[in-house]
């Protein structure tokens, strides 16, 4: 009888621990692959919105940039309008962050 009760009690504990360790995320990891219709830099420099048109679905996704050498790829025009993206990012809300932001061609 004991080794049952202990047997229970550690498959309880167990159990609850496990459920205790998962987490819910509270944002939504996407990824994309779509061509730049728009850029635009904020007045501070420390961020950008890239409006993108998605190859698969032709829908426009509006993604805010904030890493600084995405940043400098767009001030030094080496990502343009025009130029195919391949970005991971971030829902969160009405608001999509970028977490990679690459041509995909290479840069």
């Amino acid at each position: 009888m004991r080794k049952i009760f202990s047997f229970f009690l550690i498959l309880a504990l167990m159990i609850f621990s496990s459920l205790a360790v998962v987490t819910t995320a509270s944002a939504e990891e996407l990824k994309m692959t779509g061509v730049i219709s728009k850029i635009e830099l904020a007045t501070d420099g420390k961020s950008a919105t890239a409006v993108l048109k998605d190859s698969k679905t032709e829908a426009s996704v509006t993604i805010t940039v904030t890493d600084e050498l995405t940043l400098d790829k767009f001030k030094d025009k080496r990502i343009v309008e025009g130029d195919e993206i391949r970005t991971k990012y971030e829902k969160s809300g009405d608001t999509n962050t970028s977490k990679m932001f690459k041509k995909t061609a290479g840069c």
